[in-house]
């Protein structure tokens, strides 16, 4: 008894005595060590997440440029139970083979054991990410589909950059790259589109991930603005598609632009920009129409015209000998294609396109007094800078008596469009002041700047110039330009159905310091530049080819008009009423507007700034469509390989769903979708074509 006695009490020294250990170690540590800790073993830190960056949108809102979700997918190895992985992980690691086929079914079933084993609970699966339609597919795989608490199936989204319409536009609309580098719009407003990030809590598990702490409060990201562009996809698809026609038809061609501009406003409608590749094929890779300053030949004629009427030296019936189509004046030569016109009015001299008759104009009324030309020049706003949207645009040069580059030849030389640098887009811009009765308009691409249809800054035209010449110059002019169409150099553009007014213009390109080389090879500029149509202008435009080294000639009139001629005729046919007022029926009602289809979460959001809004009763689901009746809005599955009902929807919504399961989208009109194909409910592969159909909301269906 006394032995047991004494083995209690000898016990109970030793846990006391330990305890004092303890007590004690715990002050050592909490009043005396030094602790130093490393980054190593830091386990928690704040991370970004990453904001929903905002659309490109037409003038439509249409998306040009926007994000599509795309996710990585990961697995707990930790969380599936024993039986359930023994049971399933040989299928699993089959399909995950299949799908990703980047490994073995053997490969992935030893690395999701080995992750097992390990403790790793944040472990990265496949060799890419993968998007919507592909993510609930391989949420149907063995053990992920137990989901996340009992499969360990994890999933991360992550945002790419996608443009609905391939190239469209794609110079104007520009890129971000990885390094925070780009061009276009998408640069200049990488500010407002990108939206501010959130940050949340991550902690280091085993294996060096990072994965956020579900406990920790994290601060929401707040989305990117969208940017409503002026851009008319309709007009930019048929400048697109009529400068392509034409650079099939030669291998000289390295280049070329074309540019739509609203006159009114100065909205631009299209922007086309095409440069020869590697390959000989064309593409948006660079911005003729801002970034490429050039002698701009016979358009710049008008601006001669111009001054010469302004300061009263001609009229259009005043006559001008142009000889036998050569003229000399001091170091410089002059000459007109073909015959010479011998003595002409001012009129048929710019009809025709007489260098001889505008040099010698020139001289004969501002030889004495150059700097007078000069400023009439200047005065017309000519080479104004825009401060564009877009970044890149290229210096203007209009020279000046006494400048360096200034010569016995410059006066005679700028009559006709040489000694004196331009773009594509200030010539545009003056031919649009003369369409718009001599006022000149800013150039802009933005109207303004959006959140879910909410403009948060307004852009939108802006005026230059209230009057560039006086009215009575704008009418002798107009005139002049239209005769150029009905009886001149652009003559293969006449059209019975609507009048068109504009310039021809042709110019050689200096290369190597000379305009031809020793073996006689020549680098052209074709141009015709003009508005439509003629007794009321609604919109102007420029064509401009570029030509690579050639002994042959490309001029305007047979190059670049028929150009502007194809992209005049699609505006028409559009269009064919130009006078025509709207016929909008306009009501008081303040009742809630016919409800969209589409994320159920948006719509409710939006009818909370809406008239009667809150009485309308939506399921935050992640999609709601029409019922059979049409009368409200249901929840709705998006199914794998089963076509969805996207009727209803508007084109961003449809585009969505659809191109995210792998289907490949076509579509006509605007407003709501009113019809598809395949049927809602048809079984349908990936890669498959659908056809979605757009009508106005208001229309008659």
């Amino acid at each position: 008894m006394k032995k047991i006695i004494k083995r209690i009490y000898f016990i109970y020294a030793f846990v006391v005595l330990l305890g004092f250990v303890i007590i004690g170690q715990i002050i050592y540590l909490q009043f005396f060590a030094e602790i130093t800790v490393t980054d190593a073993d830091i386990s928690f830190r704040q991370e970004e997440i990453e904001a929903n960056r905002g659309s490109i949108l037409a003038r439509d809102s249409r998306p040009l440029s926007t994000s599509v979700p795309y996710y990585q997918i990961r697995m707990d190895c930790v969380v599936p139970d024993k039986q359930l992985l023994t049971q399933e992980i040989d299928q699993l690691a089959k399909e995950l083979s299949n799908f990703f086929k980047d490994k073995s079914a053997a490969a992935y079933k030893n690395q999701i054991l080995k992750a097992r084993k390990e403790g790793k609970r944040y472990m990265a699966i496949g060799n890419r990410l993968v998007d919507y339609s592909e993510m609930i597919e391989i949420k149907q795989f063995p053990v992920f589909k137990y989901g996340s608490l009992k499969g360990g199936i994890i999933t991360e989204q992550k945002n790419r950059r996608n443009n609905p319409y391939g190239r469209l536009a794609y110079r104007t609309i520009g890129f971000i790259n990885s390094n925070g580098v780009g061009a276009g719009l998408e640069a200049s407003f990488n500010h407002d589109l990108q939206g501010i990030p959130g940050r949340q809590t991550v902690q280091k598990v085993l294996g060096g991930e990072w994965i956020p702490v579900i406990s920790e409060k994290s601060l929401q990201p707040h989305d990117g603005y969208d940017v409503l562009t002026t851009l008319d996809i309709d007009i930019q698809e048929a400048a697109e598609n009529a400068l392509k026609e034409q650079l099939s038809l030669s291998e000289e061609i390295e280049g070329a632009t074309a540019i739509v501009m609203e006159v009114k406003t100065g909205a631009i409608r299209a922007i086309a920009n095409m440069k020869k590749g590697k390959g000989g094929s064309f593409d948006e890779s660079y911005n003729y129409a801002i970034g490429h300053a050039t002698e701009p030949g016979s358009t710049f004629k008008l601006a001669t015209l111009v001054a010469l009427l302004e300061d009263g030296y001609v009229t259009l019936d005043s006559k001008i000998d142009a000889g036998d189509g050569k003229w000399r004046y001091s170091s410089a030569s002059y000459s007109d294609v073909g015959k010479g016109l011998g003595e002409i009015t001012v009129k048929e001299a710019f009809q025709k396109s007489s260098n001889v008759a505008f040099a010698k104009l020139a001289v004969e009324h501002y030889a004495n007094n150059e700097k007078r030309f000069v400023d009439r020049i200047m005065n017309m706003k000519i080479t104004e800078k825009f401060n564009l949207e877009i970044k890149g645009a290229a210096g203007t040069v209009i020279y000046t008596p006494g400048d360096a580059m200034w010569s016995g030849v410059s006066l005679p030389s700028m009559a006709i469009g040489y000694a004196t640098m331009l773009t594509p887009l200030h010539t545009l811009t003056f031919y649009n002041a003369i369409a718009n009765n001599g006022k000149m308009m800013k150039p802009y691409f933005v109207e303004n700047i959006q959140k879910n249809g909410e403009v948060y800054k307004k852009l939108g035209p802006q005026e230059i110039s209230g009057s560039i010449c006086s009215k009575k110059t704008v009418e002798l002019v107009k005139a002049a330009l239209r005769g150029v169409v009905e009886e001149g150099t652009g003559k293969i553009i006449q059209d019975n159905r609507y009048s068109i007014s504009g310039k021809t213009g042709t110019a050689r390109i200096a290369f190597d310091g000379k305009y031809i080389d020793a073996q006689g090879y020549r680098r052209h500029q074709a141009t015709f530049a003009g508005f439509f149509p003629s007794e009321n202008p609604k919109y102007s435009a420029i064509v401009v080819l570029y030509s690579s080294k050639t002994r042959g000639n490309f001029y305007g009139g047979s190059w670049s008009a028929p150009v502007f001629k194809k992209i005049a005729d699609k505006i028409y046919a559009n269009s064919p009423d130009w006078n025509s007022p709207l016929d909008v029926k306009i009501t008081d009602s303040l009742g809630t507007p016919p409800l969209l289809a589409g994320r159920g979460s948006e719509i409710k959001n939006s009818l909370t700034y809406l008239p009667n809004g809150s009485s309308v009763k939506i399921k935050e689901s992640d999609w709601v469509v029409k019922d059979s009746t049409k009368s409200k809005l249901v929840a709705t599955t998006i199914e794998n390989g089963i076509i969805p009902d996207v009727r209803d929807m508007g084109l961003k919504d449809a585009l969505y769903i659809l191109e995210n399961m792998g289907y490949r989208v076509t579509f006509s009109g605007k407003g709501k979708v009113t019809s598809q194909y395949p049927q809602p409910g048809t079984s349908l592969t990936r890669n498959q074509l659908v056809e979605i159909k757009l009508k106005e909301i208001y229309e008659t269906e």
